[in-house]
């Protein structure tokens, strides 16, 4: 249980949160830890719980017939799992899948369905965020289309960062592959010229970005057109709350 607002702000939309909105939900909120791979919610099940991400990341993933999946989104401490049930859902449409082990905040599904009911704050908070989301999935539909594999990649790794704060990434080459839904050889000559460039330092498992500023220039503008999405709409809704 938590006791404190402070111990929300590791996710966004719960530090969004003013303090009658948080004393609501905080003693439904329990912190766990999730392992890379872990299964969340498949397609097609019922959505029993919902995850607020901290540390971890969380991969939204579309799967076809014959086994093989592309990422469509990735969640972490800007948002969380399980949004149809706000949208009058009850079941995912695609896999949700841990893809980089940390903590987030568990919560029971009807629970947030509850509270999305009687708080206009909270309601407005997710819409936007699912607003912010929605632009994310459009965006990577249309760069896993249209965009060469090495601006992929410098995308990809731009949204991880962003995601878990920090420069160093716990990743192997064959992960990247699976949710850019490609070979993993195309990965290894794409990350070996961006070591070759000196924009990332990449070696078993763990490639950490060297040079951020040459990573945004090399990148497509759906990095750029997906982030300000997100700036724009929730920063702005935090910001004009602690005015009031």
């Amino acid at each position: 249980m938590l006791t404190l607002q402070s111990d929300l702000h590791g996710n966004h939309l719960l530090g969004a949160l003013p303090s009658h909105e948080w004393q609501a939900l905080a003693p439904h909120l329990e912190l766990v830890h999730l392992r890379t791979e872990q299964l969340l919610c498949d397609s097609g099940q019922r959505i029993h719980h919902v995850y607020f991400p901290t540390t971890a990341i969380i991969s939204m993933l579309s799967t076809m017939e014959d086994g093989s999946s592309v990422e469509i989104a990735a969640v972490g401490r800007e948002g969380m799992t399980g949004v149809p049930v706000l949208t009058g859902g009850e079941t995912m449409p695609n896999r949700v899948q841990v893809q980089c082990s940390g903590f987030a905040y568990r919560m029971s599904a009807q629970i947030l369905k509850q509270q999305f009911a009687r708080s206009d704050f909270l309601r407005r908070l997710m819409l936007l965020y699912m607003h912010a989301l929605l632009t994310q999935v459009a965006q990577t539909a249309a760069c896993n289309r249209h965009h060469s594999l090495n601006k992929q990649l410098c995308r990809w790794l731009l949204i991880e960062i962003d995601r878990v704060a920090s420069n160093d990434l716990t990743v192997t080459q064959q992960l990247i592959a699976d949710m850019l839904g490609v070979r993993r050889e195309g990965i290894t000559e794409a990350a070996g010229k961006l070591h070759d460039e000196g924009l990332i330092h990449h070696s078993r498992g763990h490639i950490k970005v060297l040079d951020r500023k040459g990573l945004e220039a090399r990148a497509c503008e759906c990095y750029g057109l997906v982030k300000r999405e997100f700036d724009r709409l929730l920063p702005r809704l935090r910001q004009a709350e602690t005015v009031n």
